[in-house]
């Protein structure tokens, strides 16, 4: 186990009630009881911030050892899905040992903030760092690293010049040929949710039927399932997200054949998602966990997201691995991701009714 990170669990599950919650812990950390009271197991004190993340990626262990190096505060986390976190912290009120939340998209986040969990941040270092169409207007929450959602391609069966918006994607002479994950996917529904935001409802549901009536197959799999489908020859063109392309380099039978298309170039540019995190209101750890949350917009942390998960980072002028870079330059949609999760109940109807299951 590392020795930086008490890790109190990988997992944790739901039980029938929300407040029923059984915590997986690791061999090395005692069970944590549910009570109305803090606990031996999460003791708040100067020194330490208590994370949970909805992050799940090993990698992360790298950043926060980082930030127990620069400022000697020992981090405690606990790792979960997302909406399962959220659930947790409104169920332990006042009582919640966390100070931070971090998930992925915009759509999560705004989910936490409805939920009421998140305090306001007033960092002069968070706004200069972090665009503001990146944060919750209210600084209620942040982004620290962006993810491209794009068109890849089969490089034998499609030319570049072939697509070049979202929209395109609805045209008749795709059909057939487009594999697609499920609409209940969290980066379906944004990217949905910020078509809405920028084209209205009544376009975005005429969009969606057309890109249905294309579909080659079902929706199904996962990103990484459908680039490899793409890529046996299984569709032509699927939307993925670019970090995970990226973790195809060593793998050329599946990377050489898969190109990347970032759509909308000429108008409001390619959709962004992210990963970011808030303070949590009840936090006692305040002081650490706001310093937590400045670390991640610094320029160790912005390289570490874009080196060792391939994410874009945030904050300009960080580098990019090779193999991102080797993607191109593009232009991305400046709308502010809170849009993602106030338009997501909208995204989700419009999906439905036009057949995207």
């Amino acid at each position: 186990m590392n020795n930086q990170i008490n890790r109190f669990s990988r997992r944790f599950f739901l039980g029938a009630s929300t407040a029923a919650i059984v915590v997986a812990c690791s061999q090395t950390q005692p069970e944590q009881p549910q009570s109305e009271t803090k606990t031996e197991e999460t003791p708040k004190q100067a020194g330490q911030v208590n994370i949970y993340s909805a992050r799940h990626y090993n990698t992360d262990d790298q950043l926060y050892d980082g930030f127990t190096k620069k400022t000697g505060i020992k981090v405690n986390l606990i790792e979960g899905k997302d909406d399962e976190l959220i659930e947790r912290i409104k169920s332990e009120g006042a009582n919640s040992p966390a100070d931070i939340l971090m998930t992925v998209d915009g759509g999560r986040l705004w989910r936490a903030e409805q939920a009421g969990v998140f305090a306001p941040v007033n960092s002069e270092l968070l706004n200069e760092k972090i665009p503001a169409n990146l944060r919750d207007p209210n600084n209620l929450w942040f982004a620290f690293s962006k993810r491209a959602r794009v068109i890849m391609y089969n490089k034998d069966k499609v030319k570049p010049t072939d697509l070049a918006t979202y929209e395109d994607l609805a045209d008749p002479k795709w059909k057939g040929k487009i594999l697609m994950r499920s609409s209940s996917n969290i980066y379906n529904q944004s990217l949905v949710a910020g078509m809405i935001e920028a084209k209205g409802e009544e376009a975005t549901s005429e969009w969606i039927k057309g890109l249905v009536a294309n579909f080659a197959r079902p929706p199904q799999s996962t990103d990484t399932g459908n680039i490899e489908a793409v890529a046996a020859g299984l569709g032509d063109v699927t939307l993925a997200n670019t970090y995970y392309l990226a973790r195809y380099e060593d793998k050329p039978e599946i990377f050489a054949k898969i190109g990347v298309i970032f759509p909308n170039q000429e108008n409001r540019g390619t959709h962004v998602n992210i990963s970011g995190a808030g303070l949590l209101k009840n936090a006692s750890d305040r002081e650490n966990a706001i310093a937590f949350l400045e670390y991640l917009a610094s320029p160790e942390a912005q390289e570490f997201f874009a080196v060792k998960n391939n994410e874009y980072p945030v904050v300009q002028g960080t580098p990019l691995r090779e193999v991102v870079k080797s993607f191109g330059e593009f232009k991305d949609d400046t709308t502010n991701v809170a849009a993602y999760g106030k338009n997501n109940a909208a995204a989700v109807k419009i999906m439905d009714r036009s057949g995207w299951k």
